[in-house]
């Protein structure tokens, strides 16, 4: 089988897709970030028996030696690294040009060097900002609402070019909102029930009004897996889309509903977007996904909720409830 290094595999995304790779008899390295207390994100809670199947290669994406070292031997990458939270790239940008687009640059140097058979990049539906029609299809223009939007921008036009300049075999894979066991409380779904299973009465958020389309996490790496079994992906930007989409107040009142009736919801300020950053409407299109692979979602809402709220419902020691986490 194929040898696949996937980048960010200790996050969330990236470990749910290194899981689903080596079930599916791939051998997988699995680049994590270094650090000195040599923790390999979520790739630790892992079994031994899934974990002796998988190599480790620990670096950082913004250094170009590192990445073509984790990058020799491999018949394909899968990028995923990259720093994802929209508040915190209001007040230290710097850090997600030097990670989201100069290490996707490195990536496909490396890839070029290397002459790697295909490179899958990781974008986001927020590359799009807010809905100007929907669903929204590959061919939507593209608005750098937030400093993170516009380094993914940034990343997946640098992506283009290596195909168009120089014929690299480069698939962009644009995941609308994916959700699910092991996501941090950065985003609505985590920050919510962890608040209501740590038994809050006062549920805080942002804003309720905007919509998203949220794809549960093991459909989303599924969708990457297709993309990469499919030549027709060769070339193309990609949405993982449900093309379904419900508001954050929605969504808040069903959790609520589930986990804590008595709960009430209180907008606090801090949660709020820029009113010009806040991307208002998010629904993907997926006819082209469904055009051009196999993939199709296995998972409905309700079924993707239940894993995820029994996931942190056994992981609640691990989520700072008390504070609003950038």
């Amino acid at each position: 089988m194929d040898k696949i290094l996937v980048t960010g595999a200790d996050g969330f995304i990236g470990s749910h897709l290194t899981e689903e790779l080596v079930k599916k008899g791939y051998r997988v390295r699995a680049f994590v970030l270094y650090n000195s207390f040599n923790t390999w994100g979520w790739l630790d809670t892992f079994p031994k028996e899934l974990l002796s199947q998988i190599e480790i290669f620990q670096g950082d994406v913004r250094d170009p030696n590192g990445v073509k070292e984790a990058m020799k031997g491999m018949d394909a990458v899968f990028h995923l690294a990259a720093l994802i939270a929209i508040p915190f790239s209001y007040h230290s940008p710097d850090t997600y040009v030097d990670t989201n687009i100069k290490g996707t640059l490195n990536v496909l140097q490396a890839a070029r060097e290397l002459g790697t058979k295909r490179v899958l990049v990781t974008s986001t539906s927020e590359v799009y900002g807010t809905a100007q029609y929907v669903p929204i299809d590959e061919k939507h223009p593209f608005q750098g609402q937030s400093p993170y939007s516009a380094t993914k921008i940034g990343a997946d036009r640098l992506a283009e070019s290596f195909y168009r300049s120089f014929n690299l075999p480069v698939s962009i894979v644009r995941p609308f909102n994916t959700y699910g066991p092991r996501q941090s409380a950065r985003a609505v779904i985590p920050t919510i029930v962890t608040q209501l299973l740590a038994g809050k009465e006062e549920i805080k958020l942002g804003a309720l009004t905007p919509t998203r389309d949220f794809n549960y996490v093991k459909d989303t790496a599924n969708g990457f897996i297709e993309i990469y079994k499919s030549e027709k992906t060769i070339g193309e930007e990609i949405n993982i889309a449900t093309q379904q989409e419900i508001s954050i107040g929605q969504l808040a009142k069903e959790l609520i509903r589930q986990i804590n009736p008595a709960a009430k919801i209180v907008c606090d300020e801090q949660r709020l977007r820029p009113k010009n950053s806040e991307v208002n409407r998010l629904l993907g299109c997926n006819k082209k996904i469904k055009e051009l692979t196999a993939w199709e979602p296995q998972f409905t809402f309700e079924q993707g909720l239940a894993e995820t709220i029994a996931f942190l419902r056994q992981n609640l020691d691990k989520y700072k409830v008390e504070l609003y986490n950038l």
